[in-house]
């Protein structure tokens, strides 16, 4: 049975639209799509047409995760896989997969309680190109999905099953790694080449999201925001770097909400006919220093 393609969409929850959709269109290079009449600020950084959803309320977390297949054999699939390991699928109405702007839609939590959904059929506008606010080269959508997102799991082994065996990830790698004081392993998983599409960390955290990863097509484009970052006095959590399992060479930001963009470049691809799953000591080759700029 088939599994998930990619991220195709990602739905926000945050308390100032306003703040999120200057930082979002003159900081990250995201294209206002404007306001929903249900009050969702939709952002592109593709063909497709939307991105990102942000809908106004207090939690400065992620709402939803939106997870693409091919068509929709490949939704029965993922149905079929999630009835496997004990969770039914909730089939979305005609209207609510219109207001997705997908053709069908299927929705089930994970066991932390992070909606999620599957879908096939995107609305994609090539007759509308993206025309990115900032001049940047665009970013590495297509096949690969919107990118990365890490999120903060509890119980790791009911995720995992939750993920690789239901949704159908492949593990890519893990890292041992600190949080503060906590030692833990995260988890890193990929459903298309891209090195991974999911991280998860076992640790009890006030948000899900730590951080949600946008990957350039050209360094200039990192490099040049970095210093656009530093220069609009927008925290930056962490350095230039470059990380030890995909190869990613990036920057943190602090977002409006509290969580965390990383902003990248470069990262090697998965191949699952040659792939070996790896373990890796430290999450940076070089760089990536916690230590606040402003």
């Amino acid at each position: 049975m088939s599994g998930v393609t990619s991220l195709g969409y990602l739905g926000l929850g945050v308390k100032n639209l306003d703040a999120w959709e200057k930082f979002a269109t003159q900081i990250l290079g995201l294209q206002s799509s404007g306001t929903t009449d249900d009050g969702r600020l939709l952002l592109r950084m593709d063909e497709n047409a939307y991105r990102f959803a942000l809908h106004r309320d207090d939690s400065d977390d992620i709402a939803y995760a939106g997870w693409e297949v091919a068509d929709a054999a490949g939704l029965r699939d993922v149905a079929e896989r999630m009835r496997a390991i004990g969770v039914e699928a909730k089939t979305a109405s005609t209207e609510e997969a219109a207001a997705r702007r997908v053709t069908e839609l299927i929705r089930f939590n994970d066991p932390n309680g992070l909606a999620c959904e599957v879908f096939c059929g995107p609305s994609v506008q090539f007759e509308n190109p993206f025309h990115s606010p900032r001049a940047i080269s665009g970013f590495v959508t297509g096949e690969q999905g919107v990118g990365h997102i890490v999120v903060a799991v509890p119980d790791i082994q009911k995720s995992l099953r939750f993920y690789c065996d239901g949704l159908g990830f492949r593990i890519s790698d893990t890292i041992d790694m600190k949080f503060g004081p906590a030692k833990v392993t995260m988890v890193f998983l990929h459903c298309n080449p891209r090195h991974h599409t999911l991280a998860l960390v076992p640790l009890a955290a006030p948000k899900r999201l730590h951080h949600f990863m946008l990957q350039l097509r050209s360094v200039d484009d990192v490099g040049s925001t970095m210093y656009l970052v530093q220069d609009k006095g927008i925290e930056i959590a962490a350095t230039l770097g470059r990380h030890t399992n995909d190869h990613m060479l990036s920057f943190y930001m602090r977002t409006p909400s509290g969580f965390e963009i990383e902003y990248g470049w470069g990262a090697r691809t998965v191949d699952d006919a040659t792939w070996h799953v790896q373990k890796h000591n430290a999450p940076s080759i070089w760089g990536h220093r916690r230590t606040a700029m402003r």
